[in-house]
């Protein structure tokens, strides 16, 4: 049975609408939103969902020396101090010791304080530097024995570290730990005893003489 012309034109024109009565279905519904979402442990998911106040809150930070307290560093900061770890090794009632942790502290650079004050610390000491005076502090591979601002200056831009601070408001410097593991029962006479033996100065050895002069940040042609 043939099909009418009128009913046929109707078809046409449904046709002819159906994909855009379809784009027009598709705009008006809401887009879906699709929320990143890191959690504490670092780890990244996605979600329909808003991110709740404890899936924010970024993970705590440490102290220079783990892995965590890297990743608040600034990136160029964070790839010094994993190239050149700095470690400080200090005793109280030592003057220069202080001075050196200041400097460290001005610069903003993140280190790892050891405090030698037993008989088994100051082994530890003689075995890591060759002496037992202090200050004493490790820049990467080098070595720098005693304080002395000017040369502790130039090894540290030397391994490319900022002038000034870069590190963030938040930044939580580590507590210092003693060199060598303490237990209970060690007395504390013998710790006092090795706190003051370690902070007898002894003589520096000679300056080696420098090299000639090729970077502006590296006067001495420190090389690592």
């Amino acid at each position: 049975m043939p099909v009418p012309p009128r009913i046929f034109a109707i078809r046409r024109v449904a046709l002819l609408l159906a994909p855009a009565l379809c784009m027009l279905a598709c705009a008006s519904a809401p887009a879906q939103t699709v929320y990143r979402i890191v959690g504490p442990d670092g780890r990244v998911t996605f979600s329909d969902r808003p991110p709740t106040e404890a899936q924010a809150k970024p993970a705590k930070t440490t102290g220079a020396g783990s892995d965590e307290g890297n990743a608040a560093l600034p990136y160029a900061l964070r790839e010094v101090a994993a190239r050149y770890p700095v470690a400080l090794y200090s005793s109280s009632n030592c003057a220069p010791c202080d001075s050196a942790r200041q400097l460290l502290q001005a610069r903003g650079i993140p280190f790892t304080e050891y405090t030698v004050s037993s008989a088994e610390d100051i082994e530890a000491l003689q075995k890591l530097s060759g002496q037992n005076s202090l200050p004493f502090a490790t820049i990467g591979r080098q070595h720098l024995l005693g304080y002395a601002e000017a040369e502790w200056t130039q090894y540290l831009d030397a391994a490319g570290y900022p002038k000034t601070s870069q590190l963030p408001p938040n930044y939580r410097r580590p507590p210092p730990t003693p060199l060598v593991a303490r237990t209970a029962a060690e007395p504390a006479a013998s710790a006092a005893s090795a706190a003051s033996a370690a902070s007898t100065p002894s003589a520096r050895p000679a300056a080696a003489p420098s090299r000639p002069a090729k970077n502006p940040d590296n006067p001495a042609g420190i090389r690592f």
